[in-house]
């Protein structure tokens, strides 16, 4: 095994494992290998059958020598050459089959760790990833994946051949002669503490760099940006000169590492040439004085290869190790993450219509203080329920409590009697469907972004379900129709037109219940217009439960609930707060005075 190994890898001090944490890391992937194991098996014994062919060369080498030159036996020598020409086709072969065999269990491994922790990952609940980065959790599937990536191309090839390698060149050698395996051994010390010397310099100096790399990349990407900004401000000159700083200090950091390489990759080299001057010398004098035979010096001077670079190699091999161990210890951290909105065993299907209950619900995000407390609300079935409150209040949680997209800290929620906890998924998600305040399109075609609504949808139901929000002439007069594709986010539609195709899923689920985050807050006039009347639409005969921005939706409403402070403070029709003299009536004329001066 020849060339540069995985040193360009660093790994954080925070992110390395202590022995027991790496025993149950390798446990558990060993245990996910269970469906490959018959292929890991294949490619072990394609690594020895490798390093055997490695060692055989220098054996006949040796052979061909002393028999077929030294004793004038021609064939001796053909038997030596054939079999040469023989274990090379072999190395050869086996080599070729051992980088199938390894990338092909390992590709089949990263798949399957991609699919479970994106499976994972749509089933976590809602506090999960408030709590989270996505910056943070997209980095578990790409830069953690991709350090187990290195490992599994080339990394664990190369470290399990070396390792193999010398163990097996060492035993070779003691076993032809121990007095010059001895010799041999001389300049091993050295080279294993150069190596040890030469680990823990270069991870930091490649920790160094990455963070430089990070450091320019985002310079870079501010600069391109944000350039209209720099370019009407007149700020190119401080701009180049940030990035020329940063830029040399990416350089700096390379620099850094090459020195370190310097120094290292020339003692493994002189440590080679010396062991080799070292057989060669001492070795003519134990031919003469007849200790060993000049095939032997021959054999141990091939061999001297197979001492000294699986040591440099490995070296270099330490931190791709350490960085896939550290990022298949996170994946599975993230895997263990549990489920905190999961489906009750024996749950039960929800009815198709019921009132919804809060019961002395209360709630709390993990780690923080209560945002709602001690709420009871009863919404009949059919009736239009509007929260209202100001800004942090805790209106948004108390409906997605509602659609169970949390789970209340205290008390209990209940539809047609039923605890949602108890309820299926599968009913709940039929029954209730949240419309969130900026519609979300997925990379594909109108239809198929509406058909997320209900994914056996034939074409006639989304044609259908647009025409109950009003929206079918719209979209069918486009190029290419509902067929037309709208992009990553929907970015070839307008944001009434996303929210129109939202609102066109929730038509074709066809829920009992509608949660609603004001969808119009956002839009211009001329579009809000025509997204109210498509919500006016899909509210007919349906709970719904809207958290209003504007107050207009408010007085729509049949009861509306004033959230302040975490606490529903206020319950009634819009007349009736208004009359009470509260909280509401006190927003509701600062609302109508803001439009009043308009």
């Amino acid at each position: 095994m020849r060339g540069g190994g995985g040193g360009g890898v660093g790994i954080r001090e925070e992110d390395k494992l202590d022995a027991e944490s790496a025993k149950r890391v390798l446990r558990r992937a060993w245990w996910m290998l269970r469906p490959y194991r018959r292929g890991v098996i294949g490619g072990a014994l394609l690594s020895v059958l490798w390093t055997a062919t490695i060692v055989a060369g220098p054996f006949l080498v040796r052979y061909g020598i002393d028999k077929g030159l030294r004793q004038d036996d021609a064939g001796a020598l053909n038997l030596a050459i054939g079999c040469f020409v023989g274990v090379t086709l072999l190395s050869y072969l086996s080599y070729r089959f051992l980088i199938v065999a390894v990338n092909q269990v390992g590709e089949n491994f990263l798949r399957d760790l991609r699919t479970r922790v994106f499976d994972h990952l749509q089933a976590l609940s809602m506090s999960f990833f408030d709590r989270e980065k996505a910056g943070v959790v997209i980095s578990r599937m790409t830069a953690d994946v991709e350090s187990l990536s290195e490992l599994v191309q080339i990394g664990l090839i190369m470290f399990v051949s070396n390792a193999l390698l010398l163990v097996i060149t060492i035993i070779v050698l003691f076993a032809m002669s121990w007095q010059l395996a001895l010799v041999c051994l001389v300049g091993l010390p050295i080279v294993v503490l150069a190596s040890i010397r030469f680990q823990r310099q270069s991870n930091k100096a490649y920790l160094t760099v990455r963070d430089r790399v990070g450091q320019t990349l985002t310079s870079l990407q501010e600069g391109l940006s944000g350039v209209r900004v720099i370019q009407a401000f007149g700020r190119e000159d401080v701009e180049v000169g940030r990035f020329g700083r940063r830029n040399k200090g990416l350089f700096d950091a390379h620099m850094r590492s090459v020195r370190i390489s310097v120094w290292y990759f020339p003692i493994v080299e002189l440590s080679g040439i010396a062991g080799t001057a070292a057989v060669v010398g001492i070795g003519g004098m134990f031919v003469r004085d007849g200790i060993v035979t000049l095939g032997t010096v021959a054999a141990f001077v091939l061999l001297l290869a197979n001492l000294f670079e699986p040591v440099q190699q490995l070296s270099q091999l330490f931190n791709t190790l350490q960085s896939a161990g550290a990022a298949l210890s996170k994946l599975f951290g993230l895997l263990d993450t549990p489920v905190e909105v999961d489906e009750h065993p024996g749950a039960v299907d929800l009815p198709r219509r019921g009132d919804i209950e809060l019961e002395h619900v209360s709630f709390a995000y993990a780690g923080g203080a209560p945002v709602l407390r001690d709420v009871t609300l009863r919404i009949a079935a059919g009736e239009r329920l509007a929260l209202v409150g100001p800004t942090g209040a805790g209106k948004s949680t108390l409906a997605k409590l509602a659609a169970r997209l949390y789970d209340p800290t205290e008390g209990r929620i209940t539809y047609g009697g039923i605890d949602l906890r108890l309820a299926t998924m599968r009913s709940l998600r039929e029954r209730m469907v949240v419309v969130p305040q900026e519609g979300f399109l997925f990379n594909g075609t109108l239809a198929d972004n509406v058909r997320i609504g209900r994914g056996d949808a034939t074409d006639a139901e989304v044609a259908d379900a647009l025409r109950a929000v009003g929206a079918f002439e719209r979209f069918a007069s486009l190029p290419m129709g509902l067929q037309m594709p709208v992009n990553a986010r929907g970015t070839r539609l307008s944001a009434g037109e996303k929210q129109l195709v939202s609102l066109a899923r929730a038509a074709l689920a066809d829920p009992d219940v509608l949660v609603l985050d004001e969808a119009t807050s956002s839009l211009d006039p001329g579009t809000e217009v025509l997204v109210e009347a498509a919500i006016e639409r899909l509210m007919e005969g349906r709970t719904v439960v809207v958290i209003a921005h504007r107050l207009s939706t408010s007085q729509r409403a049949d009861r509306v609930g004033v959230v302040v402070g975490g606490q529903l403070v206020e319950l009634g029709t819009h007349d009736e707060l208004v009359e009470q003299g509260g909280h509401y009536a006190a927003l509701f004329a600062s609302w109508a005075g803001g439009l009043a001066r308009q």
